[in-house]
């Protein structure tokens, strides 16, 4: 592959695409992000358009050349996506409706009901129980409320795949990727007909199965035209965005722990055996014969997101003017506030939660408001929020004695100085933040291992892997982050109750 020294991963988040260029050491030649909307069309709903998705790769990919990336030394592409997500399509490959998304929320009476009839079933085939962010009941409560929709369903995909399909023409997914959905079995490695039979899909629909580094087509004509990416350049499959980041950043070893500020936030610990629990999420790892088990928090970055486009509107406009970005204005807000943010409180239930709590019914919420409360206590408090949330999501791994070595802080959110410090104290634990250690970063290094330009996959990220820098908690901060965390948690045990009568 002479001359093919650009490797290009292209990662589609729960906000946006990200296309990350490097070369074959790792090195960053050019990164560019494109947000994409999320409908909210009733309360508890989270949707996507899936022709928004291969609108915003074009567009990002079309800044990465902007940044005098040459295309024609593209050696391999490799996608990642937000998992669960399930694309409908007829039988010319056409999407059926918009992709229900993970941190929806509708297919609470489903999971009810899978739990009283289907739970031990569920759990020794897939390792997982039923919540709403599984594909199984999100395709049940489709089936009972739009039935025309699952009788008309001949192929269904996921984001990335949907999208790798549009440039390769090939439709597949990987073994990762289907564990997301709860009717895969994890013993034998094939999906579950008694599972699929729940939902009411034919089982042809199913699309046929690879590995994350497996080459599973070519970029077509008519794809090269739309993305600049030069016909015939090999596509590596990829995997789910949370395997492959937490691949990205380094954690290629059991013990190795990953802190995620990103859309969502988790706490995902890498282990040499599948360790399945009810109140955690099992997945393989993208180096075989690894796991990793999850604990997990469905709003992170994203409340941040929310913030922004609902209460900052001079941060926006500031940010328009001086050619920055509106979350680095809120930051400097937040560092006006103390530790603490003067009593304030945030829990970010936007969208429900998941670990450690599995409760739909929770609502996000500030507390501790006075006559003397800012915007920069706000500012700080949601920051300080997450934090807390994720150390929750950490309580669950530490309940279940899971050796924990060496932490890594990625995400958007490990970006920033000041979040970035405020869960380090609040874990009271060394950070290491890699860079740039992220999904697409991941997906890249899974390119190259796809076409054999590394050995293999640990061995790609062992070379090209980079250290941002390492976080030490401050030991004041930190006594006085472990006291509110208190309040914290007795905020959430007052308040449960209250947001479920809410959502009666």
């Amino acid at each position: 592959m002479a001359g093919k020294d650009i490797l290009l991963g292209i990662d589609f988040g729960s906000g946006g695409c990200k296309v990350t260029a490097i070369d074959t050491d790792g090195f960053l030649q050019g990164e560019a992000s494109v947000e994409y909307r999320t409908h909210y069309p009733h309360p508890g709903f989270s949707e996507q358009e899936p022709s928004d998705w291969y609108r915003a790769m074009c567009g990002a990919l079309a800044a990465v050349r902007e940044q005098g990336v040459d295309f024609k030394r593209i050696a391999s592409i490799a996608f990642d996506g937000s998992t669960h997500n399930a694309v409908l399509m007829n039988g010319e490959m056409k999407p059926l409706r918009k992709t229900i998304m993970w941190t929806d929320q509708r297919s609470v009476e489903e999971c009810a009901w899978l739990k009283q009839h289907h739970a031990a079933q569920i759990f020794a085939t897939a390792w997982q129980m039923p919540t709403p962010t599984w594909t199984l009941p999100q395709l049940m409560w489709i089936n009972r409320h739009e039935p025309e929709v699952i009788r008309a369903t001949e192929h269904i995909l996921f984001v990335k795949d949907y999208v790798r399909y549009l440039v390769t023409g090939v439709s597949a997914t990987d073994y990762i990727e289907a564990q997301g959905t709860l009717f895969y079995d994890m013993q034998n490695q094939e999906w579950s007909q008694e599972l699929v039979a729940l939902t009411g899909l034919k089982a042809s629909a199913l699309p046929k199965l690879v590995k994350p580094a497996d080459r599973v087509g070519s970029v077509t004509e008519s794809a090269a035209r739309d993305t600049g990416i030069p016909a015939g350049t090999p596509v590596i499959c990829g995997s789910s965005d949370s395997a492959i980041e937490d691949y990205g950043a380094g954690a290629v070893e059991p013990g190795d722990c990953i802190v995620k500020l990103a859309t969502a936030g988790n706490v995902n610990v890498m282990t040499d055996r599948a360790i399945p629990h009810e109140r955690t999420l099992t997945y393989s790892h993208i180096i075989e014969g690894m796991y990793y088990t999850v604990s997990a928090t469905n709003a992170a970055a994203v409340c941040q997101r929310w913030f922004r486009d609902n209460f900052c509107d001079t941060e926006k406009r500031l940010a328009a003017e001086l050619n920055q970005k509106a979350f680095n204005l809120m930051d400097k807000l937040a560092e006006s506030s103390p530790a603490g943010s003067n009593g304030v409180f945030f829990h970010p239930y936007l969208q429900g939660e998941r670990s450690p709590y599995w409760d739909p019914d929770l609502r996000g919420s500030f507390t501790g408001i006075g006559m003397g409360s800012t915007r920069a206590d706000f500012a700080r408090a949601l920051l300080e929020g997450v934090g807390y949330s994720l150390l929750d999501c950490y309580g669950l791994i530490e309940e279940m004695k899971l050796p924990v070595k060496r932490l890594f802080l990625i995400g958007g959110g490990g970006r920033s100085r000041i979040w970035s410090e405020i869960v380090c104290n609040i874990f009271n634990l060394p950070l290491t933040v890699p860079s740039p250690g992220d999904a697409s970063f991941g997906a890249a290094l899974l390119a190259g291992t796809g076409v054999g330009i590394y050995k293999d996959s640990r061995s790609a990220v062992r070379h090209c892997l980079k250290i941002d820098r390492e976080l030490t908690p401050d030991p004041e901060t930190a006594a006085k982050y472990r006291e509110l965390f208190k309040t914290y948690k007795a905020i959430h045990d007052a308040m449960a109750p209250v947001y479920s009568s809410i959502r009666r």
